[in-house]
């Protein structure tokens, strides 16, 4: 027989082996994260017709791997799963719902496009699963804003007009002519342009648009031409941005050119168009390729030690880029991480600088991280910045 002294002893010993099991899961009970990990998931095109914006992902899966070098956020490695969507929104779609489903991510860094995106914004929300840093500068991200989705790229609309501002009245240019990709990342630019240029009581001179699959554009870029333009902004994958220029070279097209920030690795589309890109405008949302800022070089040092086959440029260390809010968002939550604490440090980050982003700002009611950008242009095959950080007011 078991004395007495003994049974409480077994009762107390069952009680603290209960207890200890009980906290150790409920430090690790929320969906996506162990005692020892946390895992993040992202759609990116791998493949298609936007498969150079890829980049992006695996820019990502870079900086988590220097993190993790690092010892992680508060003791936990990040998990990364890539899924290819091929930037078809049906693809996304059923990319998402198998990380949430079987995977069990705790959240979404980045991910391409603005219609692959739209076609999970709402499940994601509904879900209640945070998404930061969506690679696309939809002003649909963050107007409404909700609860799970922090947008960081500076929005389409404000990105038009700002350069529609500066080719009206520091260029001097008022013949300006548009050409876009027919869908929602296309039409946001468009719209920023048209308003910006009512402002000033006058219209574009030419609209031409392009659908994501089109192969030959050479009739869009001949009546850019015979709309005789002083400036023409594009709004375009990088493959048709590269179709534009030689296209245009061939008939003898030489207007100044300016493009979204989704054309901003100047070396890169030099690179692809064999020379054509010198001397084209863009705005820019980070540091750029050859930046002395900290942070830059502590990137290409990752760069060379994780992913030495990558090009270094702005694609790639702007997976970097979107997904360093969400690595402050872990650090601010603590070690007791839940999606709703995780949520709640995301709003208190206000002006931050942390990044190579610019004045990053977050709250109940903002969802939209950044608003500035700056311009640069493409000279001798490199990236230039031209002006200080501007910002629609």
């Amino acid at each position: 027989m078991f004395t007495k002294s003994f049974k409480n002893s077994l009762i107390v010993l069952t009680l603290l082996i209960s207890l200890t099991l009980f906290f150790g899961r409920s430090i690790a009970s929320e969906v996506g994260i162990s005692e020892d990990t946390i895992k993040i998931g992202q759609w990116s095109p791998q493949t298609g017709p936007a498969a150079l914006w890829g980049a992006v992902a695996r820019g990502t899966e870079t900086y988590f791997k220097m993190l993790n070098a690092e010892g992680g956020i508060h003791g936990r490695k990040l998990k990364h799963h890539i899924r290819d969507d091929a930037y078809q929104p049906p693809r996304t779609v059923a990319a998402v719902k198998e990380l949430v489903g079987r995977v069990e991510v705790f959240g979404f860094a980045g991910g391409v496009g603005t219609a692959t995106g739209m076609a999970v914004k709402r499940y994601l929300n509904d879900q209640k699963i945070p998404w930061v840093g969506p690679a696309s500068g939809s002003s649909r991200w963050a107007n409404p804003p909700t609860r799970y989705l922090f947008a960081l790229y500076p929005n389409y609309v404000d990105e038009a007009t700002i350069l529609t501002t500066y080719a009206y009245e520091t260029l001097k240019k008022k013949k300006i002519a548009f050409f876009y990709q027919n869908d929602d990342y296309g039409k946001e630019g468009l719209i920023g342009a048209k308003k910006t240029l009512e402002g000033y009581n006058t219209k574009l001179v030419q609209e031409v648009s392009v659908e994501p699959l089109d192969t030959d554009i050479s009739s869009q870029v001949l009546r850019l031409k015979m709309a005789n333009p002083d400036i023409v902004i594009l709004w375009l994958l990088p493959k048709h941005a590269a179709m534009t220029m030689g296209a245009a070279a061939k008939i003898g097209f030489k207007p100044t050119w300016m493009t979204t920030s989704t054309l901003s690795d100047a070396p890169m589309m030099n690179d692809i168009t064999e020379g054509l890109w010198e001397g084209v405008i863009f705005d820019c949302f980070a540091e750029l390729p050859d930046s002395k800022h900290p942070l830059m070089i502590k990137y290409k040092k990752a760069h060379d030690e994780f992913a030495p086959k990558e090009r270094w440029g702005m694609f790639f260390y702007a997976g970097f880029l979107f997904a360093e809010p969400m690595i402050e968002g872990f650090r601010r939550a603590g070690r007791d991480l839940t999606r709703e604490k995780f949520v709640d440090a995301m709003e208190t980050i206000k002006n931050w600088n942390g990044g190579i982003g610019h004045n990053i700002t977050f709250a109940t009611n903002q969802r939209q991280g950044q608003r500035s950008v700056f311009l640069g242009k493409c000279v001798k095959g490199k990236a230039v910045k031209i002006s200080d950080w501007l910002e629609v007011k």
